[in-house]
C-alpha cells in the first residue's frame, strides 16, 4: 500500500470522526442532552455502580474533567452518586429512574445516526469497515502503551 494511500486514508479518518461527533453533538441537543453525557450515560446503564475513578479510567478522561460532567447530571436528576461502603472516600454512580428513561429513549436516537451516516452502504462493506477500524484501535492502543513505557521506563516498571 502506497503511503499516499495511507495517508488520504488517515485524513479522511479524521476528517470523517469530526463531521460524526459535530453529527450527533447537534442531534443529542435537540434531545436536551450532550454527546459527552449520552457516553457517561450509557457505560453506566452497562456497568451501573462504578467508581469515579473507575469510570474516568474506562472513558479515558481525565477524572477532574468527569466531575464536572457527573455534576450536571446529578444536578438534572439523572444520576446519582452513593457512597461506597467499602470506602467511605469514594462514590458509586447510579443511573436514576430518569436516567434510565433518558438512555432507553436515546437508544432511537443512536439507531437513527446509524441509518442516516450509512444509508446505502452495503452491510458486507460495514462488516470490513468495523473489522479494520477495530484493529487500527487496538494498534493505537499498542502504538501508544509502547511509545509512553519507552520515554518512561520508570513509570513502566511500577506497572
Amino acid at each position: 500500500m502506497s503511503l499516499d494511500l495511507k495517508r488520504q486514508f488517515i485524513a479522511q479518518l479524521v476528517e470523517s470522526s469530526r463531521l460524526l461527533r459535530n453529527y450527533i453533538d447537534y442531534r443529542a441537543k435537540g434531545r436536551g442532552t450532550t454527546r459527552a453525557q449520552w457516553i457517561v450515560l450509557f457505560r453506566l446503564r452497562q456497568q451501573e455502580g462504578l467508581s469515579q475513578v473507575d469510570l474516568a479510567e474506562v472513558l479515558e478522561l481525565q477524572p477532574i474533567s468527569l466531575v464536572r460532567l457527573l455534576d450536571r447530571l446529578v444536578e438534572h436528576g439523572l444520576l446519582e452518586r452513593l457512597p461506597d461502603p467499602r470506602d467511605r472516600r469514594a462514590n458509586r454512580l447510579f443511573l436514576t429512574e430518569a436516567g434510565r428513561q433518558l438512555v432507553d429513549d436515546l437508544d432511537s436516537l443512536r439507531d437513527s445516526i446509524a441509518t442516516d451516516v450509512l444509508q446505502g452502504i452495503p452491510a458486507d462493506t460495514i462488516e470490513t469497515s468495523l473489522e479494520a477500524l477495530c484493529h487500527i484501535k487496538r494498534r493505537i492502543k499498542s502504538v501508544s502503551e509502547n511509545r509512553s513505557a519507552s520515554e518512561n521506563p520508570d513509570d513502566a516498571a511500577i506497572k
